[in-house]
């Protein structure tokens, strides 16, 4: 008995819709984190992206519970001395929602040229039109 490994021959991959309205921002992520990085298929190989393309609608509709829309703020820094910058998620969200939602996805893939390979299939629009009909993208139902 041989143990299967996955490679980049025998990998089918789909392309999934998935729709943001209404749903907590965190348990979006790790929901499509996992499917972009192919843990809902038998054929998971952790160092090779066995992952599926995911097209999230509605970002702007993701929701945060609790007080992180006023209490969390994303940092980023410009790089020059004193560049800190500071932006609170109820801004955040209100400016680019795309944003914040991949932001928060790409957060927990593999940090190295793997993670950045899954973070390429990876599309989220802000509204509920998105270009790919052409893929034949299936409607994924993730659990609120």
């Amino acid at each position: 008995m041989n143990t299967f490994m996955a490679n980049a021959q025998n990998i089918e991959r789909k392309w999934y819709v998935v729709d943001a309205d209404g749903m907590v921002l965190g348990r979006l992520a790790t929901q499509v984190a996992n499917i972009l990085r192919g843990k809902t298929k038998p054929i998971y190989t952790p160092h090779v992206d066995t992952g599926d393309y995911v097209i999230i609608i509605n970002a702007d509709k993701a929701i945060l519970t609790g007080k992180k829309l006023d209490q969390k703020i994303y940092y980023h820094h410009s790089g020059y001395a004193g560049g800190l910058k500071e932006i609170k998620y109820r801004n955040l969200m209100a400016e680019k929602p795309e944003f914040a939602v991949r932001h928060a996805i790409v957060g927990m893939l593999p940090k190295g040229p793997l993670g950045r390979k899954m973070a390429k299939k990876l599309f989220v629009y802000a509204g509920a039109e998105h270009p790919h009909a052409a893929q034949k993208p299936e409607i994924c139902e993730l659990i609120k």
